[in-house]
């Protein structure tokens, strides 16, 4: 197929479409299409049931060996997920900027009303033009929480409520809820809900927590409460067929800048015992697919490190403490602010070293410095080398869990 420039992915969309990201626009969504009515028809009668196959079943590839029949190459590009804008055209020539990488993970970006068909003409396209390796297939994800932030709105996307008004419903109303939140997304071409946030924001400072806060996007001050509603969507999303991730570990309700567009932010409260880590927990128990990191600095878990970018913070916490053996995903590392001091080349490199898997960046054009770092540390660091399948491994568990991947986790 022919291939021309990613219309409309320039640096600078990619800063606006992460500036959408978490200063979100405030669109209303158009009420829902109504079914179509049902229509009856006369039920033909079965015939005899087919002879039983005589050939043996085809041996099915497990994760493990998958990822470790991946070149280096392919297995660098699935350790990236790359934003693009949700309102372009599903025209020829969207992946140009990242070909040859074998991208399989993107992510959608800016809020559209285009609807629900519209978003599915897009995914399509994406699937068709990446070159993903033989076996794997392109995981579209999406920031759909509610409220201000929910991304794809329009015809066949229900008006999701803020993370605040979703906890004032019974827990299995919410669960039923996410649940049809979740089918609509599977049926738009979209895989994964970047959703739901489990960060537990003391009363005393919603209205100074910029990321959360304020902008209603958590489910309240008491991490029994919170941990009980994550766990309720975290199960309905599953339910509807959509992958989640939980975010922003070890959880960014303490603080007051947003990462996004601040430098240095810094929590000097959050420890390792803390019960803000309960909803985390609930979530990884109840089978959450990922956990996104924070680009926040914990000094009383890693006084040296941002969580993304910390072993004590993924290795030892969230994978030890916690249990996790998911896929462990960072927030924005393309154009964010917190991870600005960092050279685009070292940072897909440090994440994979503190343990994380699935890195996010909003911005294509820092793809190739990211995958370019990794590949170049990767020949005089064995023990890199040696992780990368173990990282893919987890991503395509992920991936075949839902349709995405020929391997058996």
């Amino acid at each position: 197929m022919s291939r021309r420039p990613w219309p409309g992915l320039t640096a600078g969309l990619a800063a606006a479409a992460l500036l959408a990201a978490c200063a979100p626009d405030q669109a209303t969504s158009p009420p829902s299409s109504a079914p179509p009515s049902p229509t009856t028809s006369t039920p033909t009668p079965a015939g005899p049931p087919p002879p039983p196959s005589t050939s043996p079943s085809p041996a099915v590839t497990s994760c493990a060996d998958l990822a470790a029949s991946l070149t280096r190459e392919e297995q660098v590009g699935q350790l990236l997920m790359v934003g693009i804008s949700a309102n372009q055209p599903p025209s020829d020539g969207l992946v140009e900027q990242v070909e040859g990488h074998h991208i399989s993970s993107i992510l959608l970006l800016e809020n559209t009303t285009v609807g629900q068909q519209a978003v599915k003409e897009l995914t399509d396209a994406v699937r068709q033009q990446l070159d993903t390796p033989e076996g794997v297939e392109t995981l579209v994800a999406a920031d759909q929480e509610g409220g201000l932030v929910q991304r794809l709105q329009g015809p066949g996307f229900t008006p999701i409520p803020s993370a605040a008004e979703q906890a004032e419903l019974d827990t299995e109303e919410l669960r039923s809820a996410a649940e049809g939140w979740g089918e609509e997304l599977s049926d738009a071409g979209v895989d994964m809900d970047l959703a739901p946030v489990a960060d537990v924001v003391p009363e005393e400072l919603v209205q100074v927590n910029e990321p959360v806060g304020k902008l209603d996007r958590g489910y309240g001050s008491d991490p029994e409460v919170v941990a009980e509603k994550v766990q309720a969507v975290v199960e309905g999303l599953q339910a509807g067929g959509v992958a989640t991730s939980v975010k922003h570990f070890p959880g960014i309700g303490r603080v007051r800048g947003n990462t996004d567009f601040t430098a240095d932010v810094v929590d000097d409260e959050t420890t390792v015992a803390g019960g803000d880590l309960l909803p985390f927990q609930d979530a990884v128990d109840a089978g959450a697919d990922s956990v996104m990191i924070s680009t926040v600095t914990y000094t009383r878990i890693d006084e040296d490190e941002q969580a993304v970018f910390s072993d004590d913070v993924i290795t030892d916490l969230l994978r030890g403490d916690l249990g996790f053996d998911g896929v462990v995903m960072s927030d924005d590392m393309g154009v964010a602010a917190a991870v600005a001091s960092t050279p685009v080349e070292d940072r897909l490199v440090e994440f994979l070293r503190a343990g994380g898997d699935l890195a996010i960046t909003a911005d294509p054009l820092t793809v190739d410095a990211m995958v370019q770092g990794v590949l170049a540390e990767a020949e005089d660091d064995e023990e890199l080398a040696a992780s990368l399948p173990e990282h893919v491994e987890r991503v395509l568990t992920m991936k075949a869990r839902y349709g995405l991947a020929d391997c058996d986790g």
